[in-house]
């Protein structure tokens, strides 16, 4: 089912029944609730306690696939604790009787029935995070770092997942929002994170007026991802329809090799590989008496196999070949050519900044496989015609 929904720019997946325990492995925690505990919570919340093992599974997986490819994941109440548990945390099966005993002097009401939306409680926001940054104007610096949140859960985090930072803590201790520090940045399409509250629900009573400015904001900078992810899943998509029609065009026209020529042709492929790894390698050193071989195997192919290939193929080996057997000579003497053209390099990228030379990086690197890809395309066998 997830499959008909590709390609995925984005998931924001909120609200819903209790996670089923076994996901997360309620049953070994030594903290967890007693069998009579567990019946008074399922009496006391019978809607979220009716577990939907078929909503669990698709929402694992479809968080776990945005974890995969880096697709932006905003989970807002169960989409936080989806989120966690997806990553390997745990959750308490009900905030109120296991975080009362532990913090009894800080309890904090979590869900309120009689007054459903316009219940709020505290929590204190983490200087330097994204929640920081959204709600800035109404925390007023670091002498209130505290700001009113709704809630509508008796569950939450208990073990939060090692990839993850909290933003936000209720007074008990219970974590109100997390993220990934290294998939967060809006701008090049990465967004990971979990809110316990809604911010799309936090308005005065009687109003659409939000309780504060930056409650929008979560969720503009969320969209502002999914474009930025979806734009660059598009130029990725038409960079791989490039590279399938130029290997569709190279195969067409791929020449026939016997065995034989097979097996040279990858002796080939090493002792060109060999050349280049010299020379761009250590110096002087001389290669070894095996790479010495590897390279007279190569050129005696070039001179006795070459002739069964087409002009162009030819002309296209031969040159290999200069390089094969040049290659000592490249050993033997530094070219003041090559010295100036490193230096000259080395100066340019000097002044490049590190995200040009990581996306010059990147380029090399996706042109390089490009290159290795059409080349063994070129040279493989076709397989045989019925006739033959």
């Amino acid at each position: 089912m997830l499959d008909s929904f590709e390609p995925i720019h984005g998931v924001l997946l909120c609200e819903g029944e209790d996670i089923d325990p076994s996901l997360y492995d309620a049953d070994n925690d030594e903290d967890g609730l007693t069998t009579e505990q567990l019946e008074a919570v399922r009496r006391l919340h019978p809607s979220d306690a009716a577990v939907d093992h078929e909503k669990d599974s698709i929402e694992l997986l479809l968080a776990r696939r945005c974890l995969e490819r880096g697709i932006p994941f905003l989970g807002i109440c169960r989409g936080s604790q989806v989120l966690n548990v997806a990553c390997g945390g745990s959750l308490y099966q009900d905030v109120d009787q296991e975080l009362a005993s532990r913090a009894s002097n800080t309890a904090v009401c979590h869900m309120d029935y009689a007054d459903y939306d316009g219940h709020r409680h505290p929590v204190r926001v983490l200087p330097g995070t994204p929640l920081q940054e959204w709600f800035a104007e109404s925390l007023d610096g670091e002498e209130r770092d505290e700001m009113m949140v709704n809630s509508y859960h008796h569950q939450g985090v208990r073990r939060l997942a090692e990839r993850f930072v909290p933003m936000a803590f209720a007074p008990d201790g219970l974590v109100e929002g997390f993220y990934d520090p290294d998939a967060y940045s809006p701008g090049e399409g990465k967004f990971i994170m979990g809110l316990q509250f809604h911010p799309e629900r936090m308005r005065k009573a009687g109003s659409d007026e939000f309780d504060y400015p930056g409650c929008a904001k979560a969720y503009r900078e969320f969209v502002r991802a999914v474009v930025a992810y979806q734009a660059k899943l598009a130029v990725v998509r038409r960079f791989q329809d490039v590279v399938t029609r130029g290997r569709s065009a190279v195969t067409a026209a791929v020449p026939k090799l016997s065995h034989d020529m097979e097996k040279q042709r990858k002796v080939l492929v090493r002792s060109f590989s060999l050349a280049k790894n010299m020379y761009f390698g250590a110096g002087d050193t001389k290669p070894a008496e095996a790479e010495r071989r590897d390279l007279d195997a190569g050129a005696e192919f070039l001179e006795t196999a070459a002739a069964a290939l087409s002009s162009q193929q030819e002309k296209r080996l031969k040159q290999m070949g200069a390089t094969v057997r040049n290659a000592s000579g490249y050993l033997n003497s530094r070219l003041k050519v090559s010295e100036d053209r490193e230096a000259a390099a080395r100066a340019l990228m000097g002044k490049m900044s590190a995200s040009q030379l990581s996306s010059l990086a990147a380029f090399y690197r996706t042109m390089g496989a490009i290159c290795s890809d059409v080349l063994d395309a070129k040279l493989q066998p076709t397989p045989p015609t019925l006739q033959e």
